[in-house]
């Protein structure tokens, strides 16, 4: 008698946290996963350009949400892979999101082979330089691509007329033509996010309770007459009128959601590639054809989701005029389509919460 197929194992879902680190476990060298401060880019040459991290609706720059770093194992071509999310923090818009995908093989022209060193460095510079070793200028108030640059002293560089404008203000009109310290990042303003590193741990999903059975045992089937037959009809057609009168569909999606944040209460981020997110409400859930094809034709999969909880980290509580999501789901291509060095957009999806949650 051939044994039943032992159904496989669901796949891990990975949980992340975010924890206050060194600077120095931020920087691009380590690989960080993290939340807010400036992007760590991992390649050094083809980010994004201002025109790219615009809100498409307002114009103004995109802020650095976070990054993660997902290396697909099986994959030369991405021993090295990482996602980044920016926003728009612009009040009163506050609505756009856009997310970009970067990797390298191990052997690259930008880090060692070997892997980095988790002993901190004999002597910490907290300065952040706004120059890659490839040449390329960032930005000194974001730390993204600065193609602009101030036209009297020449040296501070820029993505943005309004990034000029917020470091004019914040001290670079008096030290313009006197400083030589303009090659570091600007401190004292408020476009970023507070920084925090993301630590990867496995969910650990507690026994679900023994479900309801969708058929009748065969052998009870068969009894048709049986009394124990009819006994577990009427019990299971009462049980499931009690269910269909007082949880619908929006209850049972709201209730799986809230499941499992309650297992880990301080999840940020949510990180399985091919798993099915968890949705807060069910309204605004993409189809699959909400969800466009990569430009090198292959679809798009779901990666990893942040949760709500992030937003208490961010220190961006203004009632009506801040940033806010249910979750942020992002898809990416299923190929994980080989860019060279250039970063390539994803696509995120944002689910908001609803009156009934």
């Amino acid at each position: 008698m051939a044994s039943a197929a032992v159904p496989a194992p669901a796949p891990a879902v990975e949980l992340g946290f975010a924890v206050e680190a060194p600077g120095w476990r931020l920087r691009s060298e380590q690989f960080p996963s993290k939340v807010g401060g400036r992007p760590a880019w991992l390649a050094e040459c083809g980010l994004p350009g201002p025109a790219e991290l615009a809100c498409p609706l307002c114009r103004r720059p995109l802020a650095f949400l976070l990054q993660l770093y997902a290396p697909l194992p099986d994959r030369a071509d991405a021993f090295h892979r990482s996602l980044f999310v920016f926003c728009c923090r612009e009040p009163p818009c506050c609505a756009a999101f856009r997310v970009f995908r970067n990797q390298l093989p191990r052997k690259n022209d930008h880090y060692s082979y070997e892997p980095p060193s988790e002993e901190p460095p004999d002597e910490e510079d907290d300065s952040l330089s706004i120059q890659l070793r490839s040449g390329v200028h960032l930005c000194r108030v974001c730390g993204c691509l600065g193609p602009k640059v101030c036209s009297k002293c020449h040296k501070a560089h820029y993505c943005s007329k309004d990034h000029q404008t917020l470091d004019w203000k914040l001290g670079h009109k008096q030290s313009c033509t006197t400083s030589d310290n303009l090659n570091s990042a600007i401190l004292g303003h408020e476009f970023l996010f507070p920084e925090y590193e993301i630590v990867i741990e496995t969910e650990e999903m507690e026994p679900d309770s023994v479900p309801v059975p969708d058929c009748i045992p065969e052998d009870l089937e068969k009894c048709e007459n049986s009394e124990l037959k009819g006994s577990m009809d009427e019990a299971l057609e009462a049980e499931l009128d009690s269910i269909a009168k007082h949880e619908s569909e929006e209850d049972k999606i709201f209730q799986k959601f809230k499941t499992h944040v309650a297992l880990e209460p301080d999840q940020i981020l949510r990180y399985g590639r091919r798993i099915d997110p968890i949705w807060i409400s069910g309204e605004n859930i993409p189809q699959e054809q909400d969800i466009p094809n990569c430009p090198c034709g292959a679809r798009r999969i779901f990666e990893f989701q942040v949760m709500p909880q992030l937003l208490n980290y961010l220190k961006a509580d203004r009632l009506g005029r801040s940033i806010d999501w249910g979750t942020l789901a992002v898809f990416t291509c299923v190929e994980s389509c080989n860019l060279g060095t250039e970063y390539k957009e994803e696509f995120i999806w944002k689910q908001d919460f609803t009156d009934a949650t």
